[in-house]
Protein backbone atom coordinates (compact mmCIF):
# COMPACT_ATOMS: atom_id res chain seq x y z
CA UNK A 1 0.00 0.00 0.00
CA UNK A 2 1.15 3.64 -0.71
CA UNK A 3 2.55 5.14 2.14
CA UNK A 4 3.90 8.43 2.85
CA UNK A 5 5.23 9.15 6.09
CA UNK A 6 6.69 12.64 7.00
CA UNK A 7 9.17 13.64 9.95
CA UNK A 8 11.39 16.32 11.53
CA UNK A 9 8.73 18.83 12.66
CA UNK A 10 8.33 20.83 15.90
CA UNK A 11 9.20 23.88 17.85
CA UNK A 12 11.82 26.15 16.48
CA UNK A 13 12.65 29.84 17.45
CA UNK A 14 12.18 32.59 14.81
CA UNK A 15 15.27 32.54 12.71
CA UNK A 16 15.58 28.95 12.81
CA UNK A 17 16.20 25.96 10.82
CA UNK A 18 14.54 22.91 10.39
CA UNK A 19 14.74 19.79 8.27
CA UNK A 20 11.90 17.52 6.86
CA UNK A 21 11.78 14.06 5.55
CA UNK A 22 9.26 12.20 3.99
CA UNK A 23 9.88 8.52 3.20
CA UNK A 24 7.67 6.91 0.61
CA UNK A 25 6.85 3.03 -0.33
CA UNK A 26 4.32 0.97 -1.71
CA UNK A 27 5.47 2.23 -4.85
CA UNK A 28 7.53 2.65 -7.72
CA UNK A 29 9.28 5.39 -6.17
CA UNK A 30 11.22 7.10 -9.39
CA UNK A 31 8.17 7.37 -11.15
CA UNK A 32 6.59 10.05 -8.87
CA UNK A 33 7.82 13.24 -7.85
CA UNK A 34 7.01 14.44 -4.63
CA UNK A 35 5.19 18.24 -3.20
CA UNK A 36 5.25 19.55 -0.12
CA UNK A 37 2.38 20.95 1.09
CA UNK A 38 1.04 23.20 4.51
CA UNK A 39 -1.70 24.37 6.02
CA UNK A 40 -2.38 26.86 8.76
CA UNK A 41 -5.38 27.45 11.13
CA UNK A 42 -7.70 29.28 9.24
CA UNK A 43 -5.87 29.21 6.02
CA UNK A 44 -6.26 27.51 3.27
CA UNK A 45 -3.65 24.65 2.39
CA UNK A 46 -1.21 25.87 -0.11
CA UNK A 47 1.44 24.62 -1.92
CA UNK A 48 5.30 25.13 -0.75
CA UNK A 49 7.44 23.04 -3.64
CA UNK A 50 7.90 19.89 -5.99
CA UNK A 51 10.76 18.00 -7.12
CA UNK A 52 10.19 15.70 -9.57
CA UNK A 53 11.58 12.05 -9.65
CA UNK A 54 15.00 13.13 -11.61
CA UNK A 55 15.32 15.87 -8.76
CA UNK A 56 16.47 18.35 -11.30
CA UNK A 57 13.28 21.13 -11.75
CA UNK A 58 12.71 21.69 -7.63
CA UNK A 59 9.20 23.92 -7.99
CA UNK A 60 8.88 26.54 -4.68
CA UNK A 61 6.33 29.10 -3.66
CA UNK A 62 6.87 32.51 -3.98
CA UNK A 63 6.88 32.77 -0.19
CA UNK A 64 9.90 30.43 0.47
CA UNK A 65 11.95 30.88 -2.46
CA UNK A 66 15.05 31.73 -1.43
CA UNK A 67 14.80 29.88 1.98
CA UNK A 68 13.63 26.23 1.63
CA UNK A 69 15.02 23.37 -0.57
CA UNK A 70 13.75 20.68 -1.44
CA UNK A 71 16.46 17.63 -2.38
CA UNK A 72 15.75 14.22 -2.32
CA UNK A 73 17.75 10.87 -2.30
CA UNK A 74 16.44 8.36 -4.34
CA UNK A 75 18.30 5.48 -2.93
CA UNK A 76 16.40 6.02 0.63
CA UNK A 77 13.13 6.80 -1.10
CA UNK A 78 13.21 10.28 0.88
CA UNK A 79 12.34 13.30 -0.08
CA UNK A 80 13.85 16.44 2.07
CA UNK A 81 12.63 20.11 2.60
CA UNK A 82 15.26 22.14 4.39
CA UNK A 83 13.95 25.26 5.75
CA UNK A 84 15.74 27.68 7.34
CA UNK A 85 15.76 31.51 8.35
CA UNK A 86 12.09 30.19 9.54
CA UNK A 87 9.42 33.27 10.58
CA UNK A 88 6.05 32.70 12.40
CA UNK A 89 3.66 32.61 9.03
CA UNK A 90 6.06 29.50 8.64
CA UNK A 91 3.84 28.04 11.35
CA UNK A 92 1.78 25.30 9.98
CA UNK A 93 1.12 21.14 9.68
CA UNK A 94 3.25 20.16 6.68
CA UNK A 95 2.35 17.62 4.54
CA UNK A 96 4.13 15.57 1.51
CA UNK A 97 2.24 13.89 -1.27
CA UNK A 98 2.50 11.91 -4.63
CA UNK A 99 2.49 14.14 -8.00
CA UNK A 100 0.16 11.79 -10.08
CA UNK A 101 2.54 10.05 -12.73
CA UNK A 102 1.33 11.48 -15.82
CA UNK A 103 2.30 15.19 -14.17
CA UNK A 104 4.76 17.73 -14.13
CA UNK A 105 5.42 19.26 -11.11
CA UNK A 106 2.70 21.53 -9.75
CA UNK A 107 1.57 23.31 -6.53
CA UNK A 108 -1.97 22.37 -7.09
CA UNK A 109 -3.87 19.86 -5.01
CA UNK A 110 -5.49 18.65 -6.93
CA UNK A 111 -2.55 16.90 -9.36
CA UNK A 112 -1.34 14.06 -5.73
CA UNK A 113 -3.19 11.38 -5.16
CA UNK A 114 -1.50 10.40 -2.19
CA UNK A 115 -0.51 12.39 0.95
CA UNK A 116 1.05 11.26 4.08
CA UNK A 117 -0.70 12.32 7.91
CA UNK A 118 1.38 15.63 8.31
CA UNK A 119 4.17 16.94 10.90
CA UNK A 120 3.55 19.95 13.16
CA UNK A 121 6.18 22.94 12.44
CA UNK A 122 5.45 25.76 14.63
CA UNK A 123 7.92 29.17 14.86
CA UNK A 124 7.83 30.92 17.93
CA UNK A 125 9.68 32.68 20.71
Amino acid sequence: QVQLVESGGGLVQPGGSLRLSCVGSGFTWDYYGIGWFRQAPGKEREGVSCISYSGIYPVMSGSVKGRFTMSRDNAKTTVYLQMDSLKPEDTAVYYCARLRRDKFCTLSDPDYDYWGQGTQVTVSS
